[in-house]
């Protein structure tokens, strides 16, 4: 009988994540840094920060797969055996490449294809208090790992600013990757609440 996976562990694994990435910004700002040396920790704690969401969104599909394959047969219309492993569930999610959406609104659109709408995930995500927080992050990451003029246009237009430097030197400034962390731990406590399993 194949393992089940649980969207309660991996949230509460996000969160000690995070909150890892939280502590060596703050073990990196109680060492005598250059602003710029600064700066480039934030830019790491944003591409892990999006990484460890990206991580928790694909275990909480294939949790969700994992646990009742009639969510994705009822959205495929095929009849998917009842017990899969989470290898499987992984591989229908990613097609055997890695998880990736485009946005808040991509991540919505990546949900539809596995899960009904009135599923606790996308229900979570769509809340109106996470919308920002996730808009933030992932405009932010992309700018930080890419620093393309396409993704200085999106992160501009998210923050609804004219200019930004970096995305790690606007993150650092007013505990903003703090503000951030703990409204993604929100979404967190709301899966963990939502979640059957």
């Amino acid at each position: 009988m194949p393992r089940k996976k649980s969207a309660v562990y991996a949230a509460n694994a996000f969160k000690a994540e995070t909150q890892r990435v939280l502590d060596f910004v703050e073990n990196a700002e109680a060492v005598p840094l250059g602003d710029q040396d600064l700066t480039w920790v934030y830019e790491l704690a944003l591409v892990k920060t999006a990484v460890a969401f990206e991580r928790l969104m694909l275990a909480c599909i294939v949790c969700a797969v994992n646990n009742d394959t009639s969510t994705i047969s009822e959205q495929t219309g095929i009849n998917f055996p009842k017990h899969l492993t989470d290898e499987v569930c992984e591989y229908l999610v990613t097609g055997g490449g890695y998880f990736d959406f485009k946005g808040r609104d991509g991540l919505i659109k990546t949900f539809r294809k596995f899960l009904p709408t009135t599923h606790y995930l996308p229900a979570a995500v769509k809340l109106p208090q996470f919308k920002a927080p996730l808009e933030q992050l992932i405009a932010l990451r992309n700018f930080a790992a890419h620093e393309s003029p396409a993704s200085k246009a999106a992160v501009l237009k998210v923050l609804d600013l004219k200019r930004i430097s970096s995305a790690g030197a606007w993150v650092k400034k007013q505990g903003r990757l703090h503000q951030l962390t703990a409204e993604l731990h929100d979404l967190a406590d709301e899966i963990i609440k939502s979640a059957p399993y």
